[in-house]
């Protein structure tokens, strides 16, 4: 395919995914600043912390599906390839939105969005993982971070070559993005999922 085709795929997948929902929602709610409170993260997580789990759900499915509508709509006007820069430029966008100086999600709902777009099995195995070690272990960074671990592998194990490249790529940013959970999971200080303050 053309490399213009594709660097379009890519940029039309990096608008997508800069769209912040979870600043948007939060505003048209009302709410203080949400990159003033928390982590100071655009994304779900950041945005239950105002205590709307409403505004969360709402980002939540909007990060998710703007991966989702990027790979989807690539897909149909450009093929397979276009898709996967698609998904690609949409993490991108997510983690590093030019609109907000490059300070974006830590990318699993988008993660998850791109997956469902392109392979819709694997997404709801990356969200059995999730929630498996989530009830096990009570962490929400520990369960993304393995399920992100495991993904390449089991698109590599069922032969979606040319996806497991790529989410080989979107975990290694993902873990990244989530340098400091792992500290904190490391030295013990990550917050449990429904453990208050």
């Amino acid at each position: 395919m053309a490399a213009p085709v594709l660097a379009a795929a890519c940029a039309f997948g990096y608008l997508c995914g800069s769209v912040p929902f979870g600043l948007i929602t939060t505003r048209l709610a009302g709410t203080q600043d949400l990159r003033s409170i928390g982590s100071g993260n655009i994304g779900a997580t950041n945005v239950l912390r105002t205590g709307r789990k409403s505004l969360a759900a709402i980002t939540l499915l909007g990060d998710m599906l703007k991966g989702t509508f990027a790979v989807l709509v690539a897909q149909h006007f450009a093929g397979a390839e276009a898709a996967i820069l698609a998904g690609l430029g949409a993490f991108l966008g997510h983690l590093f939105p030019v609109w907000l100086k490059f300070k974006g999600g830590k990318g699993v709902a988008t993660y998850i969005g791109i997956l469902l777009g392109l392979l819709w099995p694997a997404a709801l195995a990356f969200c059995a993982i999730w929630l498996a070690v989530a009830f096990l272990s009570r962490y929400s960074s520990l369960a993304a971070l393995v399920a992100a671990a495991l993904t390449p592998l089991m698109l590599l194990w069922t032969q979606h070559f040319d996806l497991a490249v790529l989410f080989a790529v979107l975990s290694a940013l993902l873990w990244i993005m989530h340098r400091a959970n792992i500290r904190r999971l490391m030295a013990g200080t990550e917050g449990k999922i429904g453990a208050k303050g």
